[in-house]
């Protein structure tokens, strides 16, 4: 069985812009061969300039999120409202997934959560503060990651620093999506949690929410809170201009695609 940690080179060799890139030389040696194989080594020329076009068009990660991935909306104020805490609802857990820290950070001097765990760290704050429900934390140190401080510490240590607030449960053995949900649903369990308000990134959140829900069965009821859609910001022809912005997107896009697609 292939070694675990070879999972950030293999999915960057596989996603774009990697896999286009490749097709480029591949094209070039067949269009120097006669007959049929130099028409193909111009149409994979071709292929691989219009897909990196579209690899970095914000309309095309619009359109992988609303017509392919399709994630569940955002929680509307009245279904916030719904899972505050009271006699009623059921013993609930905000579950904030992790999505990577930095070994070290200059600035701070210590290690510190990446942009896109930061976003669904905020909004699992903001979550806990207008219901009540207490805050979980789940991330250790990815495959493609070194350090001894996990995201799960480094993710406690900034809510206590900058919201004054603490974490009831962190997960800090993970290191992927499915090792989020065995790790953390038995310890919630455990604690006689019966419903997870799981927040993640929008197009993570169909992987998320599979995941989760093979853990738990049944047993316990998963809510997803998605953060960060993708939204049309420009005019319809400027959203298919490449971008870096857009290339950010799509490669999110492509790397949860990917991942559904291989059941990580």
């Amino acid at each position: 069985m292939l070694d675990p940690s070879w999972k950030p080179t293999l999915s960057a060799l596989l996603q774009p812009p990697a896999s286009l890139l490749l097709m480029i030389p591949a094209g070039l040696w067949l269009q120097r061969r006669p007959d049929w194989r130099r028409w193909a080594g111009r149409l994979m020329i071709g292929t691989a300039l219009l897909g990196l076009w579209l690899m970095c068009s914000s309309g095309t990660a619009l359109w992988l999120q609303d017509q392919v991935l399709r994630p569940p909306p955002a929680l509307s104020p009245p279904e916030v409202r719904a899972l505050m805490r009271s006699p009623k609802t059921p013993p609930s857990a905000i579950v904030v997934l992790g999505a990577g820290r930095h070994r070290l950070s200059p600035e701070y001097g210590s290690s510190m959560l990446t942009q896109q765990a930061m976003v669904r760290l905020h909004y699992g704050v903001w979550l806990a503060r207008r219901t009540g429900q207490p805050l979980a934390y789940s991330g250790g140190v990815g495959w493609g990651q070194s350090g001894e401080v996990t995201e799960a510490e480094t993710a406690a240590r900034i809510l206590m620093d900058d919201y004054g607030s603490r974490l009831r449960w962190t997960e800090s053995r993970s290191r992927d999506t499915r090792q989020n949900a065995r790790q953390l649903v038995p310890m919630l369990e455990a604690d006689g949690v019966r419903r997870i308000i799981l927040v993640t990134h929008a197009v993570h959140m169909p992987r998320a929410l599979r995941a989760f829900r093979d853990a738990a069965g049944t047993r316990v009821a998963i809510v997803p809170a998605p953060v960060a859609f993708i939204v049309p910001d420009e005019s319809g022809l400027l959203e298919w201009m490449p971008s870096a912005h857009g290339y950010r997107l799509n490669h999110d896009m492509l790397h949860e695609l990917l991942g559904l697609i291989t059941r990580n």
